[in-house]
């Protein structure tokens, strides 16, 4: 690990440990022996808000490092979910299956297959047993499930949970949704291994049109100094929409038939992405690749607002400049 890798580890960590200490101030606080009703009644609520909030800081800081393909970082956190969880909700709760499928997701991506197993095991029993369990939950299950099968090389039942994750995902929040499209992003990834690149690419397209459909109205609304990307959501989704994005610009680019189109709606999206996000040399970086691309494309719809994006890039970067 270089340097300043290891520097921003530190950074990440001291920032969750200053949160979570902050929590946990009034959660050791022991109340006085003779104090009022009303006076353990508020202790007791204030505990209880903390513990959720610790519940929400750690699962999103462990959902962020597995999007970052941080594996081994995001375990602490998602241990820390599952273990207030658990105060808080008791043992077998469905509220404990977002935390076992964090684990389970990290455990998949060390290749510690059967410990993974174990977590969705345990998830999948919680959700049989929880009729009314949420179409979220039930989609973040079938996800986990089919990244499990992919890992275990059982494509077939890796696309039908997929196929799931995207009919639960789609029920919760429709279709063209950048929630929903994760799924269909899994499912592409499946096609490719089975060299079926025709569907893969497909797929890919859906995926890139939501985002850029989303990205283009977060950047309508958005005015200097106002807004940025972490107003719109949250530092995982930013984590996952750049990995997403990012890897499908590496296979378009490395396809032997290039989806120039693609190309460009992807590099284009990347670019939005991270103005937004307040890294205007990586908009810069994306937004010069899409220009490229998109002055090969037939139709050059996206030529002016990319030039406008980059405009924006290199006013919000004074020491940048539009050329590359």
């Amino acid at each position: 690990m270089e340097e300043s890798d290891t520097e921003h580890q530190q950074a990440d960590w001291v920032g969750i440990h200053e949160k979570i200490c902050q929590l946990l101030i009034p959660i050791r606080t022991a109340m006085p022996f003779h104090s009022l009703q009303a006076d353990r009644d508020h202790h007791r609520a204030q505990i209880l808000h903390r513990q959720e909030e610790l519940i929400e800081i750690s699962r999103a800081v462990a959902q962020k490092k597995l999007f970052e393909g941080k594996y081994q970082e995001s375990l602490p956190a998602a241990q820390l979910s599952l273990r207030c969880a658990m105060d808080v909700y008791g043992p077998s709760a469905v509220q404990l299956v977002p935390a076992y499928l964090l684990l389970a997701e990290a455990n998949v991506g060390l290749g510690s297959l059967s410990q993974a197993e174990g977590y969705l095991s345990q998830a999948e029993w919680t959700v049989m047993k929880t009729p009314e369990c949420s179409q979220t939950v039930r989609h973040q299950l079938h996800r986990n499930l089919g990244r499990l099968y992919t890992a275990t090389e059982n494509l077939e039942g890796a696309l039908l949970h997929f196929a799931n994750d995207v009919y639960y995902a789609s029920e919760e929040y429709g279709l063209d949704n950048i929630v929903t499209c994760g799924g269909y992003f899994l499912m592409a990834n499946v096609f490719i291994k089975q060299e079926k690149m025709d569907i893969a690419s497909s797929l890919y397209t859906e995926v890139a049109s939501t985002w850029h459909s989303h990205l283009t109205k977060l950047l309508e609304t958005h005015t200097p100094g106002s807004m940025t990307l972490e107003h719109s959501f949250d530092e995982a989704q930013q984590a996952e929409a750049d990995q997403m994005l990012r890897a499908m610009l590496k296979v378009q680019e490395s396809s032997p038939k290039q989806a120039t189109a693609q190309n460009t709606l992807v590099a284009h999206s990347l670019a939005m992405l991270w103005f937004l996000g307040g890294s205007p040399d990586k908009a810069l970086e994306f937004g010069r690749k899409a220009l490229q691309s998109s002055q090969l494309v037939p139709d050059h719809s996206l030529t002016e607002p990319i030039q406008g994006l980059l405009q924006l890039a290199a006013e919000r970067g004074p020491h940048l400049t539009i050329a590359s």
